[in-house]
Protein backbone atom coordinates (compact mmCIF):
# COMPACT_ATOMS: atom_id res chain seq x y z
CA UNK A 1 0.00 0.00 0.00
CA UNK A 2 1.40 3.48 -0.87
CA UNK A 3 2.27 5.89 2.04
CA UNK A 4 -0.11 8.05 3.55
CA UNK A 5 0.07 11.77 2.12
CA UNK A 6 1.30 14.44 4.02
CA UNK A 7 -1.92 16.94 4.12
CA UNK A 8 -2.17 18.53 1.03
CA UNK A 9 -3.46 22.63 2.58
CA UNK A 10 -1.19 24.75 0.32
CA UNK A 11 -2.60 27.56 -1.32
CA UNK A 12 -3.24 26.47 -5.05
CA UNK A 13 -3.46 30.29 -5.96
CA UNK A 14 -1.59 33.77 -5.16
CA UNK A 15 -3.87 36.55 -3.24
CA UNK A 16 -6.39 37.76 -5.26
CA UNK A 17 -6.09 35.49 -8.19
CA UNK A 18 -9.70 33.59 -7.80
CA UNK A 19 -12.38 35.65 -6.21
CA UNK A 20 -16.15 33.86 -5.60
CA UNK A 21 -19.26 34.86 -4.34
CA UNK A 22 -21.39 32.82 -1.91
CA UNK A 23 -25.25 33.01 -2.61
CA UNK A 24 -28.86 31.57 -1.29
CA UNK A 25 -28.28 29.91 2.36
CA UNK A 26 -30.64 27.34 2.46
CA UNK A 27 -28.34 24.28 3.67
CA UNK A 28 -24.93 24.83 6.24
CA UNK A 29 -23.22 22.72 3.03
CA UNK A 30 -22.33 26.22 1.76
CA UNK A 31 -20.18 26.77 4.86
CA UNK A 32 -18.04 23.84 4.12
CA UNK A 33 -17.98 24.65 0.60
CA UNK A 34 -16.60 27.95 1.59
CA UNK A 35 -14.28 27.10 3.51
CA UNK A 36 -12.77 24.92 0.69
CA UNK A 37 -12.27 27.47 -1.48
CA UNK A 38 -10.76 29.35 1.14
CA UNK A 39 -8.45 27.02 2.49
CA UNK A 40 -7.29 26.67 -1.16
CA UNK A 41 -6.36 30.32 -1.70
CA UNK A 42 -9.50 31.90 -2.94
CA UNK A 43 -10.87 35.14 -1.75
CA UNK A 44 -14.79 35.26 -1.28
CA UNK A 45 -15.68 38.63 -1.75
CA UNK A 46 -19.55 38.77 -2.20
CA UNK A 47 -22.37 37.26 0.25
CA UNK A 48 -26.08 37.17 -0.65
CA UNK A 49 -29.35 35.75 0.31
CA UNK A 50 -33.05 37.46 0.21
CA UNK A 51 -33.33 36.49 3.74
CA UNK A 52 -31.18 39.13 6.19
CA UNK A 53 -31.00 36.57 8.82
CA UNK A 54 -29.06 34.34 6.83
CA UNK A 55 -27.57 36.57 5.26
CA UNK A 56 -26.11 38.30 8.91
CA UNK A 57 -25.66 34.36 10.01
CA UNK A 58 -23.55 33.80 6.65
CA UNK A 59 -21.62 37.29 7.38
CA UNK A 60 -20.55 36.69 11.14
CA UNK A 61 -18.85 33.61 10.03
CA UNK A 62 -16.92 34.88 6.92
CA UNK A 63 -16.55 38.79 7.88
CA UNK A 64 -14.26 39.73 4.88
CA UNK A 65 -17.29 39.26 2.83
CA UNK A 66 -19.46 42.36 1.49
CA UNK A 67 -23.18 41.63 1.41
CA UNK A 68 -24.28 42.47 -1.76
CA UNK A 69 -27.69 44.03 -2.54
CA UNK A 70 -28.89 41.68 -4.85
CA UNK A 71 -28.12 38.32 -6.99
CA UNK A 72 -27.68 40.28 -10.05
CA UNK A 73 -24.99 42.42 -8.61
CA UNK A 74 -23.11 39.32 -7.78
CA UNK A 75 -23.70 38.31 -11.88
CA UNK A 76 -22.53 41.79 -12.99
CA UNK A 77 -19.33 41.99 -11.38
CA UNK A 78 -16.55 40.80 -13.38
CA UNK A 79 -14.31 40.01 -11.01
CA UNK A 80 -16.03 37.21 -9.26
CA UNK A 81 -15.12 33.61 -11.48
CA UNK A 82 -17.38 31.37 -9.48
CA UNK A 83 -20.68 31.44 -7.75
CA UNK A 84 -20.85 29.03 -4.59
CA UNK A 85 -24.78 28.36 -3.79
CA UNK A 86 -27.03 25.99 -1.45
CA UNK A 87 -30.11 27.47 -2.34
CA UNK A 88 -33.62 25.01 -2.20
CA UNK A 89 -33.07 21.93 -3.92
CA UNK A 90 -35.27 22.64 -7.10
CA UNK A 91 -33.72 25.98 -7.47
CA UNK A 92 -30.17 24.51 -7.89
CA UNK A 93 -30.32 23.93 -11.85
CA UNK A 94 -31.99 27.66 -12.67
CA UNK A 95 -29.43 29.13 -10.32
CA UNK A 96 -26.62 27.40 -12.01
CA UNK A 97 -28.12 28.15 -15.34
CA UNK A 98 -27.99 31.96 -15.00
CA UNK A 99 -24.53 31.98 -13.22
CA UNK A 100 -23.09 30.56 -15.93
CA UNK A 101 -25.27 31.91 -18.74
CA UNK A 102 -23.78 35.41 -16.88
CA UNK A 103 -20.33 33.99 -18.13
CA UNK A 104 -19.16 32.37 -14.41
CA UNK A 105 -18.62 28.84 -13.19
CA UNK A 106 -21.01 27.47 -10.70
CA UNK A 107 -20.17 25.70 -7.32
CA UNK A 108 -23.76 24.11 -5.84
CA UNK A 109 -24.80 21.97 -3.03
CA UNK A 110 -26.20 18.62 -3.79
CA UNK A 111 -28.45 17.55 -5.01
CA UNK A 112 -28.10 19.95 -8.03
CA UNK A 113 -31.36 18.89 -9.65
CA UNK A 114 -34.94 16.99 -8.95
CA UNK A 115 -36.16 16.90 -12.21
CA UNK A 116 -34.59 15.33 -15.65
CA UNK A 117 -35.75 18.73 -17.61
CA UNK A 118 -33.69 20.67 -15.15
CA UNK A 119 -30.54 18.48 -15.67
CA UNK A 120 -31.05 18.93 -19.46
CA UNK A 121 -31.28 22.68 -18.95
CA UNK A 122 -27.69 22.30 -17.54
CA UNK A 123 -26.27 20.24 -20.20
CA UNK A 124 -27.12 22.37 -22.70
CA UNK A 125 -26.11 25.85 -20.56
CA UNK A 126 -22.75 24.22 -20.08
CA UNK A 127 -22.79 23.31 -23.63
CA UNK A 128 -23.36 26.74 -24.98
CA UNK A 129 -21.26 28.65 -22.50
CA UNK A 130 -18.31 26.50 -21.81
CA UNK A 131 -18.36 27.39 -18.35
CA UNK A 132 -18.66 24.42 -15.37
CA UNK A 133 -21.74 23.48 -12.82
CA UNK A 134 -19.73 21.48 -10.26
CA UNK A 135 -21.43 20.15 -7.58
CA UNK A 136 -20.34 19.73 -3.47
CA UNK A 137 -20.60 15.66 -3.18
CA UNK A 138 -19.29 16.61 0.17
CA UNK A 139 -19.28 12.73 1.99
CA UNK A 140 -16.28 12.18 -0.50
CA UNK A 141 -15.02 15.75 -1.10
CA UNK A 142 -14.34 16.72 2.38
CA UNK A 143 -14.13 13.88 4.64
CA UNK A 144 -10.59 12.77 4.88
CA UNK A 145 -10.46 8.84 5.06
CA UNK A 146 -12.87 9.14 1.51
CA UNK A 147 -10.10 11.15 -0.16
CA UNK A 148 -7.47 8.41 0.91
CA UNK A 149 -9.73 5.51 -0.07
CA UNK A 150 -9.67 7.21 -3.81
CA UNK A 151 -5.96 6.97 -3.51
CA UNK A 152 -5.35 3.38 -2.59
CA UNK A 153 -8.39 2.10 -5.52
CA UNK A 154 -6.24 3.96 -8.10
CA UNK A 155 -3.29 2.38 -6.54
CA UNK A 156 -4.49 -0.98 -7.04
CA UNK A 157 -4.80 -2.08 -2.88
CA UNK A 158 -7.70 -4.44 -3.33
CA UNK A 159 -7.73 -4.86 -6.93
CA UNK A 160 -10.49 -4.46 -9.37
CA UNK A 161 -13.34 -2.98 -7.50
CA UNK A 162 -16.59 -5.60 -7.70
CA UNK A 163 -19.15 -4.10 -5.64
CA UNK A 164 -19.97 -0.78 -3.55
CA UNK A 165 -21.71 -0.73 -0.25
CA UNK A 166 -22.82 3.13 0.71
CA UNK A 167 -24.84 3.80 3.95
CA UNK A 168 -26.17 7.57 4.49
CA UNK A 169 -28.12 7.99 7.70
CA UNK A 170 -29.06 11.15 8.81
CA UNK A 171 -30.34 12.30 11.95
CA UNK A 172 -34.08 14.22 11.41
CA UNK A 173 -34.15 17.37 13.52
CA UNK A 174 -37.55 17.66 12.45
CA UNK A 175 -38.73 21.00 13.86
CA UNK A 176 -35.13 23.14 12.49
CA UNK A 177 -36.48 21.78 8.65
CA UNK A 178 -37.61 24.89 6.48
CA UNK A 179 -41.08 24.13 5.22
CA UNK A 180 -39.50 23.22 1.91
CA UNK A 181 -37.84 20.26 3.64
CA UNK A 182 -40.76 17.98 3.38
CA UNK A 183 -42.16 18.69 0.17
CA UNK A 184 -41.50 16.55 -2.61
CA UNK A 185 -41.60 19.43 -5.36
CA UNK A 186 -38.61 21.30 -3.43
CA UNK A 187 -36.17 18.53 -2.51
CA UNK A 188 -37.22 15.64 -4.90
CA UNK A 189 -37.18 12.75 -2.55
CA UNK A 190 -34.71 10.69 -0.43
CA UNK A 191 -32.93 9.04 -3.10
CA UNK A 192 -32.56 11.84 -5.24
CA UNK A 193 -31.26 14.02 -2.48
CA UNK A 194 -28.85 12.76 -0.42
CA UNK A 195 -28.68 9.48 -2.42
CA UNK A 196 -26.95 11.76 -4.59
CA UNK A 197 -23.56 11.36 -2.79
CA UNK A 198 -23.71 7.36 -2.62
CA UNK A 199 -24.16 7.69 -6.41
CA UNK A 200 -21.68 9.42 -6.68
CA UNK A 201 -19.32 7.39 -4.51
CA UNK A 202 -20.29 4.21 -6.81
CA UNK A 203 -19.27 6.18 -9.93
CA UNK A 204 -15.65 7.09 -8.63
CA UNK A 205 -14.98 4.16 -6.64
CA UNK A 206 -15.65 1.32 -9.13
CA UNK A 207 -14.72 3.56 -12.47
CA UNK A 208 -18.39 3.23 -13.91
CA UNK A 209 -19.31 5.80 -16.54
CA UNK A 210 -22.88 5.03 -16.48
CA UNK A 211 -25.63 2.00 -14.28
CA UNK A 212 -28.83 0.66 -14.32
CA UNK A 213 -31.10 0.65 -11.55
CA UNK A 214 -31.54 -2.80 -10.44
CA UNK A 215 -34.29 -1.98 -7.89
CA UNK A 216 -35.43 1.44 -6.33
CA UNK A 217 -37.55 1.51 -3.04
CA UNK A 218 -38.70 4.60 -0.91
CA UNK A 219 -41.07 5.00 2.02
CA UNK A 220 -42.34 6.92 4.85
CA UNK A 221 -42.32 5.02 8.03
CA UNK A 222 -42.64 7.30 10.45
CA UNK A 223 -43.73 10.91 9.66
CA UNK A 224 -47.60 10.92 8.90
CA UNK A 225 -47.64 14.29 9.51
CA UNK A 226 -45.32 14.78 6.52
CA UNK A 227 -46.98 13.01 3.91
CA UNK A 228 -44.68 13.92 1.22
CA UNK A 229 -41.39 12.75 3.07
CA UNK A 230 -39.86 10.16 2.79
CA UNK A 231 -37.44 8.84 5.63
CA UNK A 232 -35.93 5.63 3.98
CA UNK A 233 -34.96 4.89 0.65
CA UNK A 234 -32.71 2.49 -0.84
CA UNK A 235 -31.46 1.19 -4.32
CA UNK A 236 -29.22 -1.29 -6.15
CA UNK A 237 -27.04 -0.58 -9.30
CA UNK A 238 -25.09 -2.65 -12.00
CA UNK A 239 -22.63 -0.31 -13.52
CA UNK A 240 -21.70 -0.46 -17.33
CA UNK A 241 -17.99 -2.42 -16.04
CA UNK A 242 -19.58 -4.83 -14.20
CA UNK A 243 -19.55 -3.50 -10.65
CA UNK A 244 -22.43 -3.37 -8.66
CA UNK A 245 -23.46 -0.97 -5.53
CA UNK A 246 -26.30 -1.12 -3.21
CA UNK A 247 -27.06 1.93 -0.98
CA UNK A 248 -29.06 3.10 1.80
CA UNK A 249 -30.41 6.33 3.08
CA UNK A 250 -32.44 6.66 6.34
CA UNK A 251 -33.36 9.79 8.67
CA UNK A 252 -33.49 7.68 11.77
CA UNK A 253 -30.20 8.31 13.61
CA UNK A 254 -30.68 8.36 17.13
CA UNK A 255 -29.92 10.94 19.78
CA UNK A 256 -27.41 8.57 21.57
CA UNK A 257 -25.16 8.74 18.17
CA UNK A 258 -22.67 11.53 18.77
CA UNK A 259 -22.59 13.36 15.56
CA UNK A 260 -25.01 13.39 13.07
CA UNK A 261 -25.40 10.38 10.92
CA UNK A 262 -22.91 6.63 10.93
CA UNK A 263 -22.42 7.23 7.17
CA UNK A 264 -20.33 3.82 5.90
CA UNK A 265 -18.72 3.04 2.66
CA UNK A 266 -17.29 -0.40 1.99
CA UNK A 267 -15.32 -1.11 -0.82
CA UNK A 268 -15.36 -4.27 -2.45
CA UNK A 269 -12.38 -5.69 -4.87
CA UNK A 270 -10.70 -8.96 -6.04
CA UNK A 271 -7.51 -8.56 -3.57
CA UNK A 272 -8.95 -7.14 -0.37
CA UNK A 273 -11.57 -4.84 0.80
CA UNK A 274 -11.57 -1.26 2.40
CA UNK A 275 -14.48 0.06 5.09
CA UNK A 276 -14.81 4.03 5.64
CA UNK A 277 -16.38 4.85 8.91
CA UNK A 278 -16.86 8.82 7.80
CA UNK A 279 -17.86 9.91 11.03
CA UNK A 280 -17.84 8.35 14.05
CA UNK A 281 -16.27 4.96 15.43
CA UNK A 282 -19.24 3.66 17.25
CA UNK A 283 -18.13 3.21 21.11
CA UNK A 284 -14.41 3.55 20.04
CA UNK A 285 -13.80 7.42 18.88
CA UNK A 286 -13.99 9.70 16.25
CA UNK A 287 -14.26 9.11 12.87
CA UNK A 288 -12.07 9.46 9.25
CA UNK A 289 -10.75 5.85 10.15
CA UNK A 290 -10.13 3.80 7.20
CA UNK A 291 -10.02 -0.08 7.29
CA UNK A 292 -7.93 -2.01 4.86
CA UNK A 293 -7.89 -6.11 4.90
CA UNK A 294 -5.99 -7.67 2.03
CA UNK A 295 -3.17 -10.59 1.69
CA UNK A 296 -1.36 -9.06 4.23
CA UNK A 297 -3.73 -9.11 6.69
CA UNK A 298 -5.85 -6.12 8.87
CA UNK A 299 -5.27 -2.41 8.67
CA UNK A 300 -6.86 0.67 10.40
CA UNK A 301 -5.64 4.26 9.57
CA UNK A 302 -7.11 7.69 11.75
CA UNK A 303 -6.48 9.72 8.88
CA UNK A 304 -8.20 13.12 10.40
CA UNK A 305 -5.61 16.03 9.72
CA UNK A 306 -3.56 13.68 7.19
CA UNK A 307 -4.92 13.84 3.89
CA UNK A 308 -6.34 17.17 3.64
CA UNK A 309 -9.22 18.22 0.23
CA UNK A 310 -7.25 18.29 -2.91
CA UNK A 311 -10.81 19.30 -4.66
CA UNK A 312 -10.92 22.92 -4.07
CA UNK A 313 -7.76 23.48 -5.00
CA UNK A 314 -8.19 21.28 -8.31
CA UNK A 315 -11.16 23.06 -8.79
CA UNK A 316 -10.08 26.39 -8.86
CA UNK A 317 -7.16 25.63 -11.29
CA UNK A 318 -10.04 23.98 -13.52
CA UNK A 319 -11.54 27.36 -13.61
CA UNK A 320 -8.77 29.11 -14.04
CA UNK A 321 -7.22 26.27 -16.78
CA UNK A 322 -9.98 25.21 -18.64
CA UNK A 323 -9.10 21.80 -17.22
CA UNK A 324 -11.05 18.56 -15.66
CA UNK A 325 -8.62 17.74 -12.65
CA UNK A 326 -10.78 17.94 -10.04
CA UNK A 327 -14.16 16.19 -11.12
CA UNK A 328 -15.26 15.85 -14.93
CA UNK A 329 -18.49 17.61 -16.11
CA UNK A 330 -19.85 14.05 -17.34
CA UNK A 331 -19.04 12.70 -13.93
CA UNK A 332 -20.85 15.14 -12.27
CA UNK A 333 -23.85 14.74 -14.39
CA UNK A 334 -23.83 11.20 -14.58
CA UNK A 335 -23.85 11.04 -10.69
CA UNK A 336 -26.85 13.65 -11.01
CA UNK A 337 -28.59 11.65 -13.57
CA UNK A 338 -28.40 8.35 -11.76
CA UNK A 339 -30.18 9.72 -9.03
CA UNK A 340 -33.36 11.02 -10.79
CA UNK A 341 -33.75 7.70 -12.41
CA UNK A 342 -33.43 5.63 -9.03
CA UNK A 343 -36.03 8.27 -7.75
CA UNK A 344 -38.62 7.40 -11.01
CA UNK A 345 -37.82 3.72 -10.72
CA UNK A 346 -38.80 4.00 -6.90
CA UNK A 347 -42.00 2.02 -5.55
CA UNK A 348 -43.09 2.95 -2.42
CA UNK A 349 -42.99 0.70 0.10
CA UNK A 350 -46.51 -0.15 2.02
CA UNK A 351 -46.56 1.73 5.76
CA UNK A 352 -49.22 -0.03 7.08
Amino acid sequence: MPPTPAARRTKSVRPGEFTFAAAFFEHDHILGMCEGLLGAGAQLKWAYDPEPAKLRSFLEKFPKARAARSFDEILGDPAVQLVAAAGVPCDRGPTGCRVMEAGKDYFCDKTPFISMARLKEARASVRRTGRKFSVYFSERLHVECAVRAGELVRAGAVGRVIQVLGLGPHRLRKATRPPWFFKRAKYGGILCDIGSHQFEQFLHYSGATDATVERAAVANFANPDKPEFEDFGEASLLGNNGASSYVRLDWFTPDGLRTWGDGRTVILGTDGYIELRKYVDIARGTGDRLYLVDAKGERRFDLRGKVGFPFFGKLIQDCLRRTEEAMTQEHTFKAAELCLRAQAAARKIPTP
